[in-house]
């Protein structure tokens, strides 16, 4: 059955998720409607199993509403609802480089954002008093500065859930850094990481991207220095809804240009390794995951939820045919990204 509209949804400026979803629906023309976390979400409304950020509350003709979560799978709903403008392409080569680059940037992307936030004086200072503003902009001086000191102490204390730790720190600032040199090298070539038309990748890079160059100061000046190409790219990325695509502008699994698998070489440096290590912690039950990420020890606590992020990927190559596996597989070749699959 057909989503009713507007979508409703809830959500902050400083979730890159909400900014992730945001942008896919400007682009692909689904009307909506946003209710700012705090403010306006009406009391009626089904809470979702797990609290994130954004929580879309849909509704199938004259059925009741129901909360969801999770920026890739409603991205694919969304496909199925709304006809036109699609960012899943259709040719299952490209789907699974952009189903691949998209894991990567909502899961290892954003411990970068994590990180960054919460790790330098300057940017928890930013974030300690803006974000609680979001949520009551009329407060008392006094009662922000509570509740500023309060998302702080929380947010710091939850970094082991990304793997942000003193340890970690410099792959993971380093990796933000060859990120930035590679997106930068594939912006000369083409205006998306797909093509001359924006995929679920872009979209997700582009929701982490709007917090580590537009908002946090210690990663905003890296971008800067290191990328304004970059920079630029994220606020052109913001709104879309003007940009008139046409099937053509995908790009081709016979033209793959290079800065794609130079992308997919930091995934294969970085993200591969992780999964992998995370994925043999919970097997054994392990209370840590210890390997080694980029020449330099790793360390965190074991994550169920990438857990299941090798699985599907794992079972997204596996339901491809042959001929287009081994397409899939011809790119990922030399990049490390085929250690997942082994």
């Amino acid at each position: 059955m057909t989503l009713a509209t507007p979508l409703l949804l809830s959500g902050a400026p400083g979730s890159p998720y909400t900014r992730k979803m945001l942008s896919v629906l400007r682009y692909r023309h689904i009307p909506y409607r946003f209710l700012l976390t705090g403010h306006n979400v009406p009391e009626n409304l089904p809470k979702p199993k797990v609290a994130l950020l954004p929580t879309f509350y849909l509704k199938e003709g004259d059925g009741p509403y129901e909360a969801a979560v999770d920026s890739t799978p409603l991205i694919r709903r969304f496909e199925k609802a709304f006809a036109g403008r699609n960012v899943v392409p259709a040719d299952p080569v490209v789907e699974f480089i952009d189903y691949l680059l998209e894991d990567y940037a909502d899961e290892w992307l954003t411990k970068a954002m994590f990180h960054y936030r919460w790790h330098y004086k300057a940017d928890i200072d930013r974030a300690a008093a803006i974000l609680p503003m979001w949520r009551g902009i009329t407060a008392p001086k006094d009662e922000l500065a509570k509740l500023s000191k309060l998302f702080a102490d929380r947010q710091i204390s939850r970094l082991y859930v990304v793997g942000s730790n003193n340890t970690t720190a410099p792959v993971i600032e380093a990796s933000y850094q060859r990120f930035l040199d590679a997106l930068s090298a594939h912006l000369e070539v083409q205006p998306f990481l797909m093509g001359g038309r924006p995929g679920g990748s872009d979209f997700g890079v582009f929701g982490q991207l709007t917090q580590l160059t537009h908002f946090d100061p210690t990663p905003m000046e890296e971008t800067l220095t290191r990328s304004p190409r970059v920079f630029a790219w994220v606020d052109i990325m913001e709104d879309l809804s003007g940009l008139e695509p046409t099937e053509g502008d995908w790009m081709q699994r016979g033209a793959i240009p290079e800065t794609i698998r130079g992308l997919l070489a930091e995934v294969g440096r970085v993200y591969a390794p992780t999964l992998i290590a995370n994925a043999k912690a919970l097997a054994a039950g392990a209370e840590t995951v210890e390997t080694e990420i980029d020449g330099k020890r790793w360390t965190q606590q074991p994550f169920p939820y990438q857990g299941k992020c090798l699985q599907w990927l794992r079972e997204k190559r596996e339901a491809l045919s042959p001929a287009d596996r081994k397409a899939v597989d011809d790119v990922l070749t030399g990049t490390g990204v085929e250690a997942l699959f082994r």
